[in-house]
């Protein structure tokens, strides 16, 4: 391979910070106690190496504290490696922390001519595309207000449309396009995309994998300071679920993480709620699941009072509170049925079309026409992962038609059944 087809190239990069355990706050603790201030060195990044091409788009993805933005950082030159080597070939404009560089009392047009001067734009360079940046950040009304009127949203909007209007070889993002409405989300990924096609570099942080795997042509995994695999997102973000689901699966077996949570509850107090647990198809017992699963809701209950014409019934809630499924044995038409003793009722939930989301859940034990024997609200709490980009709440099961005018090939007929 050519050298002037590599636009980075990170070879042997290792960074370590040093973390002090009892600084002192105030000027008078750090002088009478400055022989006290201990710290530990972490190293974050223990020996990293890899290419990108030009025109090629990357995901670093792993877990919270494995190196990706610092990585995304040392690239930047924010900050620089302690050994190891970084070349960048080409003109780099980044977006790593939202709003970086803007003055919060200037206004969003003065603050576009100081951030784009940064990137390497003359006077003359900005003016010719002023106007494409007010227009993509649709900041027209508030361009001359100072930015510390700015809502995150409107930060956001203003330092990618300038982020992306100075023609850049390289682009850096780290975690920005979480910020900001669906309908301006989705006007990113199609200009990056026209960015990517026009032969930029992109290099991409980010938790979404459906976000990676929509814009990227490979995924590098970084776990513990070191690149665990590399290749084909898909592949690879997978390998990444997998694993993330066992080390879940293993905490929540220790103890240090479990399905049950904090709940409001209230009835007449004839039955109670003891204990709910959630399986996999197979039967083993856990709280992360992946969108197409079965999950098995075993709970446990105690009588008190016998309870006549009893109902048992699930609600599902995502993380923003929004009710995204619920049901109860009436609903499904169950002969009536009483409960004298303690026991366990199963709930089983078939290919789950949740989207990647932490859900919680209430119970209930009803009586009669809806009387609350115990309603527990919030009792319990599962993990959805998954690689699919769809957004919303499920995937619904779909498929796309294209007439005989359209230039496409068979072999492009995505599977929309699955959602692994």
């Amino acid at each position: 391979m050519a050298g002037n087809e590599i636009a980075i190239e990170v070879k042997d990069v290792t960074k370590s910070f040093k973390v002090y355990l009892d600084k002192g706050s105030q000027l008078k603790e750090r002088l009478l106690f400055f022989k006290r201030n201990k710290y530990e060195e972490r190293k974050v990044l223990r020996g990293i190496s890899f290419k990108v091409n030009k025109g090629e788009a990357i995901g670093l993805i792993g877990r919270n504290g494995c190196g990706k933005s610092t990585t995304l950082k040392l690239l930047t030159r924010i900050m620089y490696p302690d050994s190891g080597t970084i070349k960048m070939n080409g003109r780099v404009s980044s977006l790593i922390e939202l709003g970086a560089g803007f003055h919060p009392d200037m206004s969003g047009r003065e603050n576009i001519y100081t951030n784009a001067s940064i990137f390497g734009l003359t006077r003359k360079e900005i003016d010719a595309r002023l106007q494409d940046i007010i227009d993509f950040s649709e900041l027209a009304s508030f361009i001359d207000n100072p930015v510390r009127t700015y809502s995150s949203g409107m930060y956001m909007r203003l330092a990618f449309s300038v982020a992306i209007n100075v023609d850049a070889d390289i682009l850096l993002i780290d975690e920005i396009l979480a910020v900001g409405d669906a309908n301006f989300q989705a006007k990113c990924f199609a200009k990056l995309k026209e960015i990517k096609a026009q032969g930029a570099t992109i290099v991409i942080v980010s938790h979404s994998l459906g976000q990676i795997e929509q814009i990227c042509d490979r995924s590098i995994w970084i776990y513990d300071g070191l690149i665990r695999a590399e290749g084909d997102p898909k592949e690879v973000d997978l390998e990444y679920l997998d694993f993330m689901s066992r080390e879940m699966q293993k905490n929540m077996n220790s103890g240090n993480v479990t399905g049950a949570c904090e709940t409001e509850r209230h009835g007449n107090g004839n039955a109670r709620i003891e204990k709910v647990s959630s399986f996999s198809a197979e039967g083993e017992e856990q709280s992360v699941f992946r969108t197409g699963d079965r999950i098995v809701f075993r709970i446990g209950y105690s009588v008190k009072k016998k309870v006549e014409d009893a109902v048992f019934g699930l609600g599902v809630f995502n993380s923003k509170g929004i009710s995204c499924y619920g049901t109860n044995t009436r609903i499904d038409r169950f002969d009536i049925f009483d409960i004298s003793k303690d026991g366990t009722v199963e709930i089983v939930l078939e290919d789950v079309p949740l989207l990647p989301d932490v859900y919680t859940l209430d119970f209930t034990i009803e009586c009669g026409d809806g009387i609350p024997v115990d309603y527990c609200r919030h009792i319990y709490k599962i993990e959805i992962l998954s690689s699919v980009g769809d957004v919303g709440v499920a995937r619904i099961k779909h498929s796309f038609g294209l007439d005989d005018n359209t230039d496409w090939k068979k072999s492009n007929r995505k599977d929309t059944e699955n959602g692994q």
